[in-house]
């Protein structure tokens, strides 16, 4: 190797100081300095950029404007190589896809012996749509590509233009542990991991297993901000493109942040379904078929007519309705299903304290819900202004919540509920509920199942109607005042 050539392995970060010719750069690592290919190396994002006094610095690029000549040259051939980066990347993704949906899903539908198309759904999700979508982004990037000056090239249209496409990878990373589940299921039967082997060998991919092949499409929806932030560095603000490339950044971090909020929500599907499972007495329709959000919670009194009867109820604000129960006198972590509200067409009025006009009653921190046009109406009552104040402001983001749920199209699936509860009454038979975080309402674990040792009379005696058996009976059964 030449002395002034600059030797590196695989792994090494290799900082960039001249990239003004195409062929050969000038870089430094940890043991000295040099040239190298450039082909030899990919671009990292991310990179710190060189300072303007460091560019300017007498002796390094000589004369101050032959060094903003130099400086505004490798501005534009570190843009060329970003956009040859992204151009790169987009092909080999696109012929991953391709890889997948010919080498694999075509394959498996030939054998309907070995795979249900809900199998199949399963382990691929929405892959094809995927590949279709990213064919056309593809090409459309090709298109903007200016090949005799690639740093004039206008790409963050592209991205601006397709970024509702982008939606799609909701679904696809939303379904991606249940595709692992399913492969390591099927992986633990010989004869489908030599399917799956020789489907690899006859589309000649390389040698990574189909579960690996299956995580791109989640880290390639995360690489775009990245790529797009590199290339505004680079991109000068005079640059035709430099607008469009900064919306396209704030665009495709909102995919992202659209998607993570997803996958939350899917998450808490199965908190919700276990909570519903520990409250006694429900009734209706599971909670699950129109929310999926917990807002707020808390305790409020609920003040009810013809004579203003005021009763201590807790109060669980999820997306399109309200939830309220009463607490067992005994065991406080008990909640026992009251009634709900539904928050289509409610208002929610703030109500001063003074004496109400309705129930002839004085009320201290008060809002009065009012539901639809027949005139109903629940007074509730907060023990503290700031109580109140967080109850409104939950009802303000319950309303914008559900506003976005339904301009970005999001909803649960009858299948995703139907999971979400068989599980929940599966950990409801077997005695162990998992935690659900705060508010500790929701992690009330299930009482133990009653002694046979006591007398059956007895526990009859003693227990009330419609509630679980509980040892705790048993230890204050000789107090008097208990006995019914």
């Amino acid at each position: 190797m030449d002395d002034q050539e600059l030797g590196f392995k695989a792994g090494d970060v290799v900082e960039v100081m001249d990239a003004t010719n195409r062929e050969w750069w000038w870089g430094r690592v940890a043991d000295g300095e040099g040239w190298f290919p450039a082909g030899f190396v990919r671009l990292r994002v991310n990179q710190d950029e060189p300072s303007d006094d460091e560019a300017l610095r007498p002796g390094a690029g000589g004369a101050e404007d032959g060094g903003a000549g130099a400086q505004s040259s490798s501005r534009d051939q570190m843009r060329t190589n970003v956009i040859r980066e992204i151009l790169s990347t987009e092909r080999d993704y696109i012929k991953h896809l391709r890889d997948i949906c010919e080498g694999y899903i075509r394959q498996c539908r030939k054998r309907a012996d070995m795979f249900s198309e809900e199998q199949l759904r399963t382990i691929f999700g929405n892959i094809e749509d995927i590949y279709r979508c990213h064919t056309a982004f593809a090409q459309a990037l090709e298109q903007r590509f200016n090949r005799e000056r690639p740093h004039l090239s206008e790409l963050g249209a592209c991205f601006l233009e397709h970024q509702a496409h982008f939606q799609i990878y909701s679904d696809y990373c939303n379904n991606h542990p249940s595709a692992c589940l399913e492969l390591s299921r099927l992986a633990r039967l010989s004869k489908y991991t030599y399917f799956f082997e020789a489907c690899r060998l006859l589309q000649r991919m390389i040698d990574i297993s189909l579960d690996g092949f299956l995580l791109t499409p989640v880290q390639k929806i995360c690489q775009y901000p990245l790529q797009l932030a590199e290339l505004l560095k680079y991109t000068h603000p005079q640059h035709r493109d430099f607008k469009d490339v900064e919306a396209a950044l704030e665009a495709m971090k909102k995919v992202a942040q659209l998607i993570n909020e997803r996958k939350r929500r899917l998450e808490n599907i199965d908190k919700i379904a276990q909570w519903q499972s520990c409250v006694e007495d429900w009734e209706g329709e599971d909670l699950l078929v129109r929310s999926s959000e917990l807002i707020h919670s808390g305790e409020l009194t609920l003040v009810t007519q013809p004579h203003a009867k005021s009763q201590q109820r807790m109060f669980f604000l999820f997306d399109h309705q309200l939830i309220y129960c009463k607490k067992d006198l005994l065991r406080r972590d008990v909640l026992y299903y009251k009634g709900r509200v539904d928050l289509g067409g409610l208002e929610v009025v703030d109500v001063g304290d003074s004496k109400d006009r309705d129930l002839h009653v004085s009320v201290k921190h008060a809002f009065r819900l009012r539901c639809g046009t027949a005139g109903e109406s629940l007074l509730l009552c907060a023990r503290k202004p700031e109580q109140k104040q967080r109850w409104l402001q939950a009802f303000a983001r319950e309303r914008e919540q559900v506003r976005l749920d339904q301009e970005t199209g999001f909803s649960i699936t009858e299948g995703q509920r139907k999971q979400a509860m068989l599980k929940a009454s599966k950990l409801q038979a077997a005695g162990k509920p998992k935690a659900l975080g705060r508010p500790y309402y929701l992690t009330r674990q299930k009482p133990p199942a009653l002694s046979t040792s006591p007398p059956r009379q007895q526990a009859l005696v003693l227990a009330e109607p419609k509630r679980k058996p509980s040892t705790f009976w048993h230890s204050i059964s000789r107090l008097a005042p208990f006995r019914k």
